[in-house]
């Protein structure tokens, strides 16, 4: 990962929670695992997907790990804060991971890949560790599944920005298309990809708040700067975009985002 395209902000903190709360349904009411289970979550950030898998699996134990050592405090934190005693935080890269080859009974990445420059690579490296017969869950979003109304041509050009910042780091904000074709090519058998989609309107308050205006349009807004100084985009439609992105979140708006949650097998 040559640079977390968001960065490490305390907003960035509060953004990554908001989505986490805001989706915690959507992308985990199956993320459950027989009780006795020893899983690795790779790439756990401040904790944001942690606070709800392991209340959810108690009678699993999680090790956590995170190359950010600032985030793992963040992580220990909300895990202190909840009672959360089933998670273990260590610090560690997914391409030189600490632990014996088959240690794992199961892997959970989530938003990880999208941040790689070689993901089968990491998804190879993941598997070693994981016990024959194991499973891997992978979740990411794919920026190109986004549409909303009212359209604007604006908001589309500030996403794009997104995406474009990303891949110049190494990553791919439209990974989540892919996620069966790298669980192949990385050796995974009974593959398969559940997408999960967002739709967003006037009857769901609730995501409003937390998926369209904290989530999505918070993590436009928190690139604007940067893709404007790249002459990606000029200051004044970024402003445009942004404005129109919260648009979809008033009276009448609609917004639409899939995200795809990938399951393989060693």
């Amino acid at each position: 990962m040559k640079h977390y395209v968001h960065g490490y902000s305390l907003e960035e903190t509060i953004r990554l929670n908001d989505q986490a709360d805001s989706l915690a349904e959507l992308l985990h009411h199956d993320t459950i695992w027989p009780g006795g289970s020893l899983v690795l979550e790779a790439g756990c950030g401040v904790g944001a997907q942690m606070k709800t898998i392991a209340p959810q699996n108690k009678k699993v134990r999680f090790i956590s790990i995170d190359i950010s050592a600032e985030s793992l405090a963040k992580a220990q934190q909300i895990a202190t804060e909840l009672d959360i005693d089933n998670v273990e935080f260590r610090q560690a890269d997914i391409f030189h991971l600490p632990f014996p080859e088959s240690y794992f009974d199961h892997v959970f990445v989530c938003f990880v890949l999208e941040h790689i420059q070689h993901p089968v690579d990491a998804l190879t490296k993941l598997k070693q560790v994981l016990k024959p017969g194991g499973t891997i869950i992978v979740i990411e979003g794919d920026h190109g599944s986004t549409y909303f109304h009212p359209d604007s041509e604006a908001a589309h050009k500030a996403i794009q920005c997104q995406v474009i910042l990303q891949k110049q780091k190494g990553g791919d904000a439209n990974i989540g298309r892919r996620i069966y074709p790298l669980l192949q090519k990385a050796g995974f058998q009974k593959i398969k990809v559940y997408p999960r989609q967002v739709y967003v309107d006037d009857s769901n308050p609730k995501w409003v708040r937390g998926f369209t205006r904290n989530t999505f349009t918070a993590m436009i807004q928190g690139i604007s700067q940067e893709s404007i100084t790249k002459k990606l985009i000029s200051e004044e439609e970024m402003k445009r975009g942004i404005k129109d992105l919260l648009r979809t979140a008033e009276g009448g708006g609609t917004f639409c985002y899939t995200f795809f949650k990938g399951i393989g097998t060693k």
